[in-house]
């Protein structure tokens, strides 16, 4: 766990869902595999062809950019699917329930830190699969709400995401706490317009956030 910045006025926090809420390599593989398998077979190529395709593109990208990684769904765009078109593959092609499972210890982490702070999801997954998977680990109950790809049609590390989210909170940049597992996706941005960061490697490292969050205050 890197801890960047704890805001003195901590009212919310931002989770990233996948690889942050659990830790399961197989479904985090298969997210991005399925997709890449649907690009193959949308353009005639082979699945290995398609997989080389993203991975020399994110390679470049990198370099181009400073060591910076680009998300799936902008990779996909700079190949012509739009945002719009990897909104409904992830819909169809997505079930985290063939992978997770409920999740006690982050359960109880959640539930003490819902009394002290309004809890959100930012993804760059649709809505619906979103949902999925939080109701798969059990800990949907602590999410009334998620900002999705399909809530901006945008994909992390946009601004508008991260936005919504605080449109939707009622909340300043300031007053709010983002966690993600990349720190070009999920914290760099935040940390820029004002908010909290930390970035995690894991669930394991949600498990005692609310006394990493009392002690770095």
């Amino acid at each position: 766990m890197t801890v960047y910045k704890i805001p003195q006025n901590l009212k919310a926090i931002i989770f990233d869902i996948d690889s942050t809420l659990y830790t399961n390599s197989a479904y985090a593989f298969e997210q991005v595999d399925c997709q890449v398998r649907q690009y193959a077979k949308e353009i005639g190529i082979t699945a290995e062809e398609a997989r080389k395709k993203v991975a020399d593109y994110r390679k470049l990208f990198a370099q181009e950019h400073e060591g910076k990684k680009v998300s799936l769904g902008n990779t996909l765009l700079a190949f012509g699917i739009p945002i719009e078109k990897s909104v409904e593959w992830r819909k169809s092609l997505l079930e985290p329930a063939n992978f997770l499972s409920r999740d006690q210890k982050l359960f109880e982490e959640l539930k003490i830190l819902q009394k002290e702070y309004k809890l959100i999801c930012v993804t760059n997954n649709p809505v619906l699969p979103a949902r999925k998977t939080l109701e798969a680990l059990g800990i949907s109950e602590f999410f009334p709400e998620i900002v999705g790809l399909d809530s901006c049609f945008k994909s992390k590390p946009a601004l508008e995401p991260f936005m919504k989210a605080c449109q939707i909170l009622e909340l300043e940049a300031q007053n709010c706490l983002a966690i993600g597992d990349r720190y070009d996706m999920d914290i760099s941005l935040p940390l820029e317009m004002g908010m909290g960061g930390i970035l995690v490697k894991g669930v394991s490292e949600i498990y005692n956030l609310h006394s990493i969050i009392s002690f770095n205050a």
